[in-house]
């Protein structure tokens, strides 16, 4: 069963009030979910709000750590100001989704294949601020996973071969993504090539539909040094994606 902030109030209370977090305060057992060998797993609350009316449904692997640390934080000055739980889901949802410069990435890319023109928007800046109500954001693994502390990228291990971690993948994000009103014509935007190996996957399996997998859009993160030529590769076949959906 998934974890909740009903499940980690207290925990979250005891906590400083803060904007961000060490590694140090928040890589503790209160918030440890599973491990295996060298594989953590922690609670981050940001993948609790789910917008059923979205339009596009942009997928990361897990929560990094910035983005834990910004979900936990708002949650904790939530708790601090009275807040009831749902709307401290929906603040760690807008806050806390791709936060920092994969957000700025992420929104330079897809005004790039001009999903802001499809949309009728200025730009895919809108989709985290006043049009949140077209986008919904996830991660295959809801909860933030860490390989010997740092961040885990989907690669090592490959996630697609690791049962330790497809288990979440199949008891959560196939759940999230059906809650959607029209989860069968969502748009799926993978950032990168491990999720997009996964949905590839569950297309093969008839969980979801290939025709909605947007395919070749890069991982956005700064650390992947070969983004910007593989997004130039593949421009103008995802621009054509995106436009072949809205005619």
């Amino acid at each position: 069963m998934k974890k909740t902030l009903y499940d980690y109030e207290e925990v979250i209370k005891k906590l400083p009030l803060k904007n961000k977090y060490t590694k140090y305060e928040l890589l503790i057992v209160d918030f440890l979910v599973d491990e295996k060998d060298n594989i953590e797993i922690y609670y981050a609350p940001h993948n609790e709000y789910i917008n059923h009316k979205a339009k596009i449904f942009i997928i990361g692997i897990t929560p990094g750590f910035q983005q834990m640390s910004t979900a936990i934080s708002t949650a904790r000055k939530g708790f601090e100001v009275g807040d009831d739980i749902e709307t401290i889901q929906y603040k760690c949802k807008v806050l806390g989704r791709f936060s920092g410069s994969l957000r700025k990435n992420i929104i330079s890319m897809l005004d790039g294949i001009e999903l802001n023109k499809a949309l009728d928007i200025e730009s895919c800046n809108e989709l985290f601020s006043d049009k949140d109500y077209l986008l919904h954001t996830v991660s295959l693994i809801p909860y933030s996973v860490f390989v010997k502390k740092q961040n885990y990228t989907g690669h090592t291990p490959k996630l697609i071969k690791s049962e330790f971690l497809m288990k979440y993948v199949y008891e959560n994000f196939i759940n999230e993504l059906r809650q959607l009103e029209n989860h069968d014509e969502v748009i799926l935007i993978p950032l990168g090539r491990a999720v997009e190996e996964i949905l590839l996957k569950l297309a093969e399996g008839n969980v979801i539909n290939e025709n909605q997998i947007l395919k070749n859009f890069p991982h956005p993160s700064g650390a992947n040094v070969n983004r910007l030529v593989q997004f130039e590769e593949n421009k103008s076949e995802m621009i054509g994606f995106i436009k072949s959906k809205f005619n």
